[in-house]
């Protein structure tokens, strides 16, 4: 479903992807876990085109889209929840939810009508965002925030989904929450990409996985093979 071959890229003079290659296979949870540093969110810019690669291919569902901006590839079926969230506070939570789907519902007429059932699926998931929609985003708390860019994201309808590390300073008991409702929509069958600074839990959620190491892939294999490879026990899961 999302395949990176080759992939370099960076910013300005400052090379960061050195070579990075992964697939994500239909309905499959892949983990792309690494230091602080080692390209991962790089990584994610790249396939949703926020950043264009010097070299390499980024495959949607078979079609290159490397060359594309960042709002084709969003109309095309990939979706980002980006690392530190993203969410636009003045709006209400609700309108961010509403945000999500406007790639693919009509402008104007029918809207919010059309967009009723998605945002239904949004509050099942996360009851504490049917509570807080007509508050502003900006005043929601940390973990609430992350659940509204997941939410935003889900409104897309996508056939994959960029996780960029969703757990990041939040409580531990939200952490747990969070990697609940990633389980569920991986039982529902979403393909996603999901970077995660907290090795143990991406492991125990993903399908496949990936250890980044300046710019490379350096490992990769199932979580049990991981969980077995002396330099990923020493590094990541000690």
């Amino acid at each position: 479903m999302l395949v990176l071959e080759d992939l370099h890229a960076g910013y300005g003079l400052s090379a960061v992807l050195h070579g990075t290659s992964l697939e994500v296979k239909p309905g499959t949870v892949v983990a792309l876990i690494g230091a602080n540093g080692a390209g991962k969110t790089t990584t994610m810019r790249v396939a949703s085109g926020l950043l264009r690669p010097a070299r390499g291919r980024v495959l949607l569902d078979g079609k290159p889209v490397q060359g594309l901006d960042a709002s084709r590839i969003a109309r095309l079926g990939l979706a980002h929840s980006p690392e530190g969230r993203k969410v636009f506070g003045p709006l209400s939570v609700e309108d961010n939810l509403l945000l999500g789907a406007y790639r693919r519902l009509p402008r104007f007429l029918g809207f919010r009508s059309r967009a009723a059932p998605d945002l239904d699926r949004v509050y099942d998931l996360f009851p504490r965002l049917r509570e807080r929609r007509r508050q502003a985003a900006g005043t929601l708390s940390g973990g609430e925030q992350q659940m509204l860019a997941i939410g935003r994201a889900l409104m897309a309808r996508p056939k994959v989904m960029l996780l960029d590390e969703p757990s990041m300073g939040l409580a531990p008991v939200i952490v747990q929450e969070v990697f609940r409702t990633i389980r569920r929509l991986k039982e529902e069958g979403m393909t996603m990409l999901l970077v995660e600074q907290f090795a143990k839990a991406a492991l125990e959620v993903a399908d496949h996985a990936y250890v980044m190491e300046r710019g490379r892939i350096a490992i990769e294999g199932t979580p049990a093979e991981l969980a077995r490879d002396p330099r990923v026990l020493a590094a990541y899961l000690g």
